[in-house]
């Protein structure tokens, strides 16, 4: 997991040692102190302005100081006590201009009027239409702090996202309409462009992979399987794949890529479901089919999360248990593989989704929290829909039994019990695949990253 960089600014008239009528400073000293270290264990990094901020040239020089510098994602005002609001609302809306988000924290206590400084600036924030996040929150408080860091981290992929560039090989895949992409409506939103190009040169990098290069990226890959990796072509273009990918990416300077996968190139040279897997397992954002949606929230939850992410269809949901399976067709991280099911190989074994074969990989998904979440498009506007998850490893005893359901027993399968009201996932999804990210952190990160991108988010 990333770490974000954030400014932490205290305001407050009653500063420098100014003390009320019982000889108390206004100012908790020793509570700011507090606060600060409470952020950065949190996993904030901190950048802490040494003045507090009262008057018009102090809020001045303090929010141009951090407008102009590029890596602070985002901005916490921490009340230290009450203050003039027309003293910093000038200076915090030219910061607020750049797109990064603010967040207005005032801590609980009677001492020192912090409540008073905190609503007077956050009436303020909301009367002039300046967008934040108000935290009235101890630093004893998870949840308080997770609002606080939650909208940090928001903004620091939203930082990360813009003046981007992501890339398509080919064209539709299967016919997907729910995945489609607008160029102008990704540029308005998140800063991001659409490059593109057909798999013609993609092919000839995968041909002019030397042996040395082959050998080199079987040496490296192996440690992640439970058995040797196949021998003999089907499985050397498979490898020469994920190598050209990677070096195409890297070349284009493309912050991820989405792949037709089929028909075509599944077709006429290898199946893409290995090669995904191991760019998502570099934490690569990818996706397959050329499905933009996909791709976009599978860079969310690798930056964001503690794990790669795994894509793959929503294969079976039982209403009763809230239990869902995701089965991807052959693609997903070797990394996320669990006890019960280590990594290992398959044949793509569909021949109309992939006629040229193909190894890839057989799992099932280690145990842990996380979320299921997927941005789509209803009527051209872009919503998110995200859950808590638990991801679950059956009973020894079952799993053969439980592969079998599917009819592919050889692909890789999660088993997940979703923690929401499944009735209203299902109404609420966009799409068959679901982008199983692990860290429970991901859901209020997800919900904070919506918002500030105006986009609607389904929170269940």
């Amino acid at each position: 997991m990333q770490t974000s960089k954030v400014g932490f600014v205290v305001f407050g008239v009653h500063k420098d040692g100014l003390r009320d009528p019982m000889g108390t400073p206004f100012i908790d000293q020793a509570l700011v102190n507090r606060a600060r270290a409470t952020l950065i264990k949190a996993g904030l990094d901190l950048v802490e302005y040494p003045t507090v901020i009262a008057s018009r040239d102090e809020a001045r020089i303090c929010l141009h100081h951090f407008k102009h510098q590029d890596d602070v994602d985002a901005l916490v005002l921490f009340s230290g006590t009450w203050v003039w609001a027309a003293h910093l609302i000038g200076p915090i809306r030219d910061f607020a201009l750049g797109g990064k988000p603010l967040v207005l924290w005032t801590h609980p206590g009677s001492q020192g009027w912090r409540p008073v400084g905190g609503l007077v600036m956050h009436g303020a924030l909301q009367e002039v239409g300046l967008p934040h996040r108000f935290v009235y929150g101890s630093c004893d408080s998870k949840s308080d702090i997770e609002k606080i860091t939650a909208y940090c981290r928001a903004g620091w992929i939203r930082n990360r996202l813009n003046l981007s560039t992501v890339g398509v090989f080919g064209g539709r895949g299967m016919g997907q309409t729910c995945g489609v992409a607008d160029p102008s409506q990704w540029m308005r939103l998140f800063g991001i462009d659409i490059d593109s190009r057909d798999t013609t040169t993609l092919l000839q990098t995968a041909d002019s992979i030397t042996p040395a290069e082959l050998r080199d990226a079987r040496a490296r890959i192996q440690p992640l399987f439970s058995e040797p990796i196949p021998t003999g072509a089907v499985a050397d273009r498979s490898i020469r794949l994920y190598l050209a990918l990677k070096k195409t990416v890297r070349q284009e300077g493309w912050m991820g890529y989405t792949i037709q996968s089929f028909p075509g190139l599944g077709d006429q040279y290898s199946a893409t479901c290995f090669a995904q897997s191991l760019m998502l397992n570099d934490r690569i954002a990818t996706s397959t089919l050329s499905d933009f949606n996909t791709l976009l929230t599978v860079k969310l939850l690798s930056d964001l999360g503690d794990e790669p992410v795994y894509y793959g269809d929503l294969q079976h949901i039982d209403k009763r248990t809230r239990e869902i399976k995701i089965i991807g067709d052959g693609a997903c991280p070797p990394s996320l593989a669990g006890k019960l099911g280590p990594a290992a190989f398959a044949e793509h074994g569909i021949p109309t989704e992939g006629a040229a074969g193909g190894i890839s990989v057989k799992l099932v998904c280690k145990p842990g929290n996380g979320v299921l979440a997927r941005l789509g498009r209803h009527r051209g506007e872009f919503e998110l829909v995200v859950s808590r998850c638990q991801v679950f490893e059956p009973p020894k005893r079952v799993l053969k039994a439980r592969q079998l359901e599917c009819g592919i027993p050889f692909w890789p399968h999660a088993f997940v019990t979703v923690q929401c009201d499944i009735e209203a996932l299902l109404q609420a999804w966009n799409n068959e695949y679901a982008c199983l990210g692990y860290g429970a952190h991901l859901y209020e990160e997800l919900i904070a990253f919506g918002a500030q991108a105006g986009i609607k988010v389904i929170a269940l």
